[in-house]
């Protein structure tokens, strides 16, 4: 990040909130960076926040076990938006009252904007009165502000459902300005962050290349550079930036794995080799990874096998280029979220960040570890990237290794692999493709008993799984029409050999994640 960038820092409270919120700051051009809610004021001012925003979360703030925040950040002269969870919070820490109503308001909700007076600023873009439909998710609600505070809105169950003090730039509404079902939700975030903080939209696409150039030149100097390619489109934009930076200091390295998809290494070499003229070693190591992927069946132990496989694949090949000691990562910000931080739990060991072996011989150069997946496709445009590339759907660092659920062997890799080709041709010729998030097979390691052509089969079975998100941190599973699943299913089974059951998966993210592993 830039030193002159404004910075808005959102606290996360839980969930997916914090996320979202720090997404929808962006989309407003303007920078944001998530912190853990047990942060000291110290740790959060140091950001030298223009703003701060303290996100939704699922507890009550009368849980023992309630998350909190330092109180010292209300008194620093920093503007500050509390949203439901950090509405209530910042009601209860400054004098005012959370009641249990017993009766909580979830979903679409009619809110009456009274006269605004304090919070005006907020609601600027906001027809007066109403009502207007907003999102809520809340059991207790704020009854009594604090003191100085006025009331700027309420809904049936929510006697303050906004409010502000101007004085001290302090701001708080209970429903989700930041869900798109919420219809004025992002003009609300506006207003807060031009209008109350000042801050200025210089968070672009142009000043993010030119930014990464900067810090990869600073990093790496003269020195040799290796970039994982993978293919897929945060490896691929992660290239083409460290190559605008130091150009022929750059060898990408693509692996064959022996989990990529069909065509993958061909399109790499197009891409690379014959469009950017990058210096580009192609590894084939299936037998490689898949020995030390032989009995292996957690999906743990399984990604921490395939990132150490690759860092020391990567590490012989640094020893023929002129021992190069920096490797280039597609490591984006939710990867380094969901991977565990002080901030966040482990949900799972991305193999480019929890995955990666203590002992590396490598210096990482992440250009896209702040980005959300929609800035890095903006970015990749923006490098000239071909639209097949920047475009196409995301695909796990591990491969089909996270979509075969169990042991992971050449047979049920090859099954799978000619599984995934039709699920993505019967999708393609929908005209679905870029309606989707994923669309994939997954194959569970597991045989069914089936019937064809009068005689008894015993085969694997394959899951169709295809979903809608906007950033990979929530999913929805795709409503597919009837007659593509039934087209997908029929020719999965009569084309693929060792496949005798189709499923479709129909569940969203959260519970599950979108990959099954």
């Amino acid at each position: 990040m830039a030193a002159d960038t404004d910075v808005v820092v959102v606290v996360d409270f839980g969930a997916q909130y914090a996320q979202l919120i720090a997404r929808r700051v962006r989309q407003a051009r303007v920078y944001s960076e998530i912190i853990r809610h047990d942060a000291t004021a110290e740790e959060i001012l140091s950001r030298r926040p223009k703003g701060i925003i303290l996100s939704g979360g699922p507890a009550s703030v009368y849980a023992d076990w309630a998350p909190t925040v330092d109180p010292a950040i209300f008194a620093a002269g920093v503007p500050i938006l509390g949203i439901c969870y950090g509405a209530q919070l910042m009601t209860r820490q400054l004098g005012g009252t959370v009641a249990r109503t017993g009766r909580g308001e979830y979903g679409r909700t009619p809110l009456t904007l009274g006269a605004p007076g304090a919070a005006a600023s907020l609601f600027a873009d906001w027809p007066a009165g109403g009502p207007i439909d907003v999102w809520m998710s809340h059991g207790d609600a704020v009854t009594v502000a604090p003191p100085g505070f006025v009331v700027a809105a309420t809904t049936p169950d929510a006697p303050v459902a906004a409010m502000g003090d101007a004085e001290r730039r302090l701001y708080a509404v209970q429903f989700h300005p930041e869900v798109v079902h919420t219809e004025r939700g992002q003009s609300l975030i506006e207003r807060f962050l031009f209008d109350v903080c000042g801050a200025l939209p210089t968070w672009t696409h142009t000043n993010i290349i030119e930014h990464a150039v900067e810090q990869i030149r600073a990093q790496v100097g003269a020195s040799r550079v290796l970039c994982a390619l993978s293919g897929g489109v945060d490896s691929a934009v992660a290239a083409a930036l460290v190559h605008r930076a130091v150009g022929d200091q750059l060898t990408c390295v693509f692996v064959d794995n022996g989990l990529m998809r069909a065509g993958e290494g061909e399109q790499v070499e197009e891409t690379f080799r014959r469009q950017f003229h990058v210096d580009l070693v192609h590894v084939k190591a299936a037998d490689r990874f898949f020995g030390v992927l032989e009995g292996v069946t957690d999906p743990e132990v399984k990604r921490k096998a395939i990132g150490e496989t690759f860092i020391r694949i990567f590490e012989e090949v640094a020893r023929d280029v002129d021992d190069a000691r920096f490797l280039v990562q597609g490591t984006l910000y939710p990867d380094v979220i969901e991977s565990g931080t002080a901030d966040a739990a482990n949900i799972k060991s991305h193999h480019n960040v929890g995955g990666l072996p203590e002992d590396m011989a490598f210096d990482l150069v992440e250009p896209l570890r702040l980005l959300f997946k929609d800035e890095v496709r903006a970015v990749g445009e923006e490098l000239g990237l071909p639209e097949e590339i920047v475009w196409r759907q995301p695909f796990p660092g591990p491969g089909l290794a996270v979509r075969i659920v169990g042991e992971v062997t050449p047979e049920r890799a090859a099954v799978l692999r000619a599984a995934d080709v039709v699920v993505l041709d019967e999708v393609r010729r929908a005209g679905l493709y870029d309606q989707l998030w994923q669309s994939f097979a997954v194959l569970p390691a597991v045989r069914t008993v089936g019937v064809m052509g009068d005689g008894r089969t015993y085969a694997y079975p394959i899951v169709i799984r295809a979903v809608t998100s906007d950033d990979a941190m929530t999913a929805d599973w795709a409503r597919l029409p009837y007659d593509l699943v039934e087209r997908i299913s029929s020719r999965i089974i009569n084309e693929v050999d060792g496949v005798n059951r189709v499923a479709l998966d129909v569940t969203s993210k959260p519970p599950g994640t979108i990959e099954w592993e």
